[in-house]
This record gives structure tokens, C-alpha cells and sequence, in this order.
């Protein structure tokens, strides 16, 4: 009989130990917010496949729209001969992308090469080199993007030299004692001290960090960046790879700030589990680069586009951006009841937008002192109570919620219940 233990042993001679795995827990089957290990234990998914799956795992919707695209063809690569299914939902993204006048799509495979092909866009566009990101920041593995990563350990150890040009600012985050005009003060100093406003091409930045923390940027901040890149000529790419299609309780994560920006960089949950990621932005912007300067042979892969335009029917139809606050006012309640027991002294800040959430654990809640130790072991309690979750944050010490918005309520439940269950285990009475 194949078991976790046999395919982990198989795993560590066949796989780079630098492949990071949350839990040795190998998946056999999976439905919508289910899934099964091949010892068919059966868990409640609150990780999406990091946020992948905002329609669950194998929508019927999306799958039978794969099913019918590879009947005619699976691959023909967009700069040979191109396709509707990549035109057509180009359409619809740039529909959906905030703020007035035309815009254009480009489709690529991962969120990593979004990001790249954003900040070469942006640099063709200006003329300028430098991009501005910001600290806690996490943009992808690549050269350039672990470059923009605000986060040395593990993504830029032993790595450098890394790509030049590249500028951080502290990132506001009020729970860690960095406040918007901080953070602005910052970005003045950085004028002053380190770059010239007039070589900055682009500022970067998710609407939510990621990996960071789950940390929302605040309203204020995202506008008065707005306003920054404007008095000088720079341009606004809000990284949604991780936020976008309704995870946080809005199509896009920036909308919540009623800011426009220039690109916007999407993946992950579009493509309901098929790989496809992309650049949506401003006609003026997008059409600058030459022909032939950007592209790559799977960009919009039929199949992946098949799958992302029913994608969106799915957010449309089972209403699944509203969905988002139903399912995160679940979580945000039980981790606040949680937090009000003397029991639960180890939850130092609860965070998120919608149903992208986040628990911070900490040892003392007077000096929040990270407790990075707890979240590792809680991640993995409640693996062995059936419950797979993600750790995140600059010190590794926040547990993230990432259910699929198609979860019925009452998995949500249990899900939280085992989380509880599981915290309790570990800290006691």
C-alpha cells in the first residue's frame, strides 16, 4: 500500500530539499473544499492550493469547460496562431479592472512572470530603471522578484548578486509600530536620500501582503501613493496575484481603496487550478513595448483560458465575491472568540479582507513577541486533526485562511473548530 511515509521517503531521493512542503501529506483525490490523502483520510482545505481555488477544487463548471476546449485543441501557442478563448477573456479582464479609459491584457504562466513582464512594461513605458517595493513584500522565486521580495530568509540567501535598482520602504503595518506617515515619510527620505523621484519607474505593491502577513494596506496609504506616482511621472502596479477574483470581498483587493492603478498583476485563483497568470493595464501603458518584447510559448494556454472564463461565470453566478464576506465574518468571529478566552493568550492580532484572513501567535501580547515555534506546530496539529492550513509573516509566527468561496458554511465550522481544537492541544488549560 502506497502511504505519506513511503511517497516522503520516495520524495526527499527524487526532489531538491529547497522545495519547501507545508505537510508530509500526499493528495489522492480532492473536491471542492475536500480533500483526501492516499491513506484516504479526508481533510478540510483551507489553503486553496495558496489561493488558487476560489471555485473549489474541480468546479464542474470549470472542468467541463477544459474538457470541451482540449476536444479541439490544447496548445497552439498565441504567437503562432492565435486563438478566441486568449481574445475573450482578455475582454473580460479588462473590463473588470478599476478605473476609466481602454485597457490590455497580457497572459503568461505564473504569478513570478506577471511580475516581471509588469516591471519590464513599466520600465519601457518611463524609460527609467528603478521599481520601489516594499518591506515584508513577496513577488515570486525568480531573480527580479525575489529582488523585490522584501523577506531575506529563505528567498535571498546565497543568491546575490540580485538584479540593481531595486529600492525598499517600510511597508505600514500599525500592529507592528509602523504607521501610514511613517511609511510616507519613508518614501520621502528614499526621494531624498537614494533615488531620484525622476528614475523611478514604477512602485509595486500587494493590496494585501501575502506572504508577508496577511497585512491590508491601508485605504490612506494606497492613496496618497496614488498621488506620489502621479506628482512624478511613476507608475502604480498593484500585485493581485494573491487577492484577486473576490478573495478578499471585491473582484480586485485595490478596490477597496477606490484606486486606480496603472497594471494590475493577477494568477493563482484565476485559472480555477490551471496555470495562467497575467498583466491587465492601461491601453497608453500596455502597448508600448515593441513587437515581439513580450510574450512566451504557454501564456494563456487555451485550456487555462477555457478555465478562467468559467472562472468567472462561477464568481458571477454562485455570487462568490459576496460569498467572501459571509465565509470571512465566520473565521473573523471564531478567531475573536477564541481570542477573548484566557486559554487563547497566544493570539496577539487577527487580520484579512473577506476570506483572506490571518491569526498572528505570539508569546506575550503586551511585547508581541513572535512565537514562531506555536504556528508551526498548530499548522501541523491540525494537519493530523484533518485541517490542512498555511503559516505566513516576515517571522513566520501567522496561520492564514484561505478557504475555497465555494465552502458550505458548515465546513467552515468544523474547519475552525478543528483549528481551535488543535491551538488547544498544543497550549493547554
Amino acid at each position: 500500500m502506497t502511504t505519506n511515509a513511503s511517497l516522503q521517503s520516495r520524495r526527499e531521493a527524487a526532489v531538491p530539499r529547497g522545495l519547501f512542503t507545508n505537510q508530509p501529506v500526499y493528495a489522492a483525490k480532492a473536491l471542492n473544499s475536500e480533500l483526501w490523502d492516499v491513506e484516504g483520510k479526508r481533510y478540510i482545505d483551507f489553503a486553496s492550493g495558496i489561493a488558487v481555488l476560489a471555485t473549489g477544487h474541480r468546479h464542474p463548471k470549470v472542468i467541463a469547460a477544459v474538457k470541451k476546449q482540449i476536444d479541439d485543441y490544447a496548445h497552439v501557442c498565441i504567437q503562432v496562431t492565435p486563438y478566441e478563448p486568449y481574445v475573450e477573456l482578455a475582454e473580460r479582464l479588462n473590463a473588470m479592472m478599476p478605473g476609466p479609459g481602454p485597457k490590455k491584457t497580457l497572459f503568461l504562466t505564473t504569478g513570478a512572470e506577471a511580475v516581471e513582464n509588469a516591471v519590464k512594461i513599466a520600465r519601457i513605458a518611463t524609460g527609467r530603471p528603478a521599481v520601489v517595493a516594499f518591506t515584508g513584500a513577496f513577488h515570486g522565486r525568480t531573480l527580479l522578484t525575489v529582488a523585490l521580495t522584501g523577506k531575506v530568509n529563505p528567498y535571498k540567501i546565497g543568491v546575490a548578486p540580485l538584479p540593481g535598482e531595486i529600492y525598499h520602504v517600510p511597508f505600514p503595518d500599525a500592529y507592528h509600530g509602523v504607521s501610514v506617515e511613517q511609511s510616507l515619510k519613508a518614501i520621502d527620505t528614499l526621494f531624498r536620500s537614494d533615488v531620484d523621484p525622476n528614475r523611478v519607474c514604477a512602485f509595486i505593491v500587494e493590496a494585501v501582503q501575502g506572504e508577508g502577513g496577511f497585512n491590508p494596506v491601508p485605504p490612506e496609504f494606497l492613496q496618497a501613493l496614488r498621488k506620489i506616482c502621479d506628482d512624478h511621472g511613476i507608475l502604480l502596479i498593484v500585485d493581485e496575484i494573491q487577492t484577486g477574483f473576490g478573495r478578499t470581498g471585491k473582484m480586485f483587493a485595490v478596490e477597496h481603496s477606490g484606486v486606480a492603478p496603472d497594471m494590475i498583476t493577477v494568477a493563482k485563483s484565476l485559472g480555477g487550478g490551471f496555470p495562467i497568470s497575467g498583466v491587465i493595464g492601461k491601453a497608453s501603458v500596455m502597448d508600448l513595448p515593441n513587437v515581439g518584447a513580450i510574450g512566451g510559448t504557454y501564456g494563456g494556454n487555451p485550456l487555462s483560458c477555457a478555465a478562467a472564463l468559467a472562472v468567472l461565470d462561477v464568481l458571477a453566478e454562485e455570487k462568490l465575491v459576496e460569498r467572501a464576506k459571509t465565509i470571512g465574518g465566520i473565521i473573523t468571529g471564531h478567531l475573536k472568540g477564541m481570542a477573548a478566552k484566557n486559554q487563547f493568550s497566544c493570539i496577539g492580532d487577527i487580520r484579512g479582507l473577506g476570506a483572506m484572513l490571518a491569526v498572528e501567535l505570539v508569546k506575550d501580547r503586551a511585547t508581541r513577541e513572535p512565537d514562531a515555534d506555536l504556528t508551526k506546530a498548530v499548522v501541523a496539529k491540525a494537519a493530523e486533526n484533518g485541517l490542512v492550513v498555511l503559516t505566513c509573516g516576515v517571522h513566520g509566527n501567522a496561520v492564514r485562511f484561505l478557504p475555497p468561496l465555494t465552502m458550505p458554511e458548515e465546513q467552515v465550522k468544523e474547519g475552525m473548530a478543528i483549528f481551535e481544537k488543535s491551538l488547544a492541544e498544543l497550549v493547554g488549560a
